[in-house]
């Protein structure tokens, strides 16, 4: 079963597309044919996995806005009751953003193809203000 490691650079908190890597790998692998599932999987606890809309960039930045204000930094007064701090104020807050989402994402592939709808794209969700090395690995099981 082919599986790969790619690795994401992060600048700060936001949505990264990788649906293209993805979907090479998955051709790669499929010689362009065959059904199967494609599980991505993040090895991080302060990011998480999302599909969603790529076609206009307004959704990337409501989506960052709205978890921005679902969960606050630490420093924040609303936040006071957290306890895990020695990281920084953004830590705590990624962890529960990842936990509120998920690391791992099974998509269908149909034809050698993922099986994303018309304007679905892949994305890692980062959840920390400052810059970072993710690694996503991508499992093909056909």
């Amino acid at each position: 079963m082919p599986q790969t490691v790619i690795t994401l650079a992060t600048r700060a908190q936001g949505l990264y597309e990788f649906t293209d890597q993805a979907a090479a790998f998955v051709r790669d692998a499929t010689a362009g044919g065959g059904e199967g599932l494609l599980t991505v999987f993040v090895r991080h606890t302060s990011c998480s996995l999302l599909i969603q809309e790529n076609a206009d960039p307004d959704v990337k930045t409501d989506l960052d806005t709205f978890f921005r204000r679902l969960v606050p930094p630490s420093s924040d007064p609303s936040m006071r009751w957290v306890v895990h701090t020695m990281e920084g104020p953004d830590d705590m807050p990624a962890h529960i953003k990842a936990a509120l989402t998920q690391v791992s994402i099974g998509i269908p592939v149909m034809n050698g193809r993922l099986a994303l709808g018309t304007w679905q794209g892949i994305y890692l969700f980062e959840h920390r203000d400052r810059p970072h090395r993710r690694e996503i690995v991508l499992h093909l099981s056909v």
